[in-house]
């Protein structure tokens, strides 16, 4: 079952993963200052998923491809991990599209 990881960091911004039923981290978020925003983000992904041109296509300089999602104002909401190649990288997008909108979330520990 997929599921969003939500947790805070040393400097107290919250983030999200997006997990695979594997486990595999398929999306990550940005640093949020307050969980609401955090959680406006799941939302967010949940929403902008579903749209194929959120999609931003990406290649690093290293040759590794990866992606943004985009929500509607142009701003990232997640960035995905580095594939070797290019169905690597669609194949991550697929994923995302299949487990963002049933994903549960699970709460930081205490």
């Amino acid at each position: 079952m997929s599921k969003f990881v939500v947790s805070k960091s040393s400097n107290g911004e919250f983030r999200f993963k997006l997990k695979a039923g594997n486990g595999e981290v398929i999306l990550a978020s940005e640093g949020y200052a307050a969980r609401a925003g955090c959680d406006n983000g799941i939302e967010s992904v949940r929403t902008n998923s579903q749209i194929d041109e959120r999609f931003d296509k990406k290649t690093s300089t290293n040759g590794k491809h990866y992606f943004n999602l985009k929500a509607a104002n142009g701003q990232i909401i997640g960035t995905s991990e580095m594939y070797e190649s290019t169905s690597g990288r669609d194949g991550g997008i697929a994923s995302v599209k299949n487990n963002a909108p049933t994903a549960t979330v699970e709460e930081p520990a205490a």
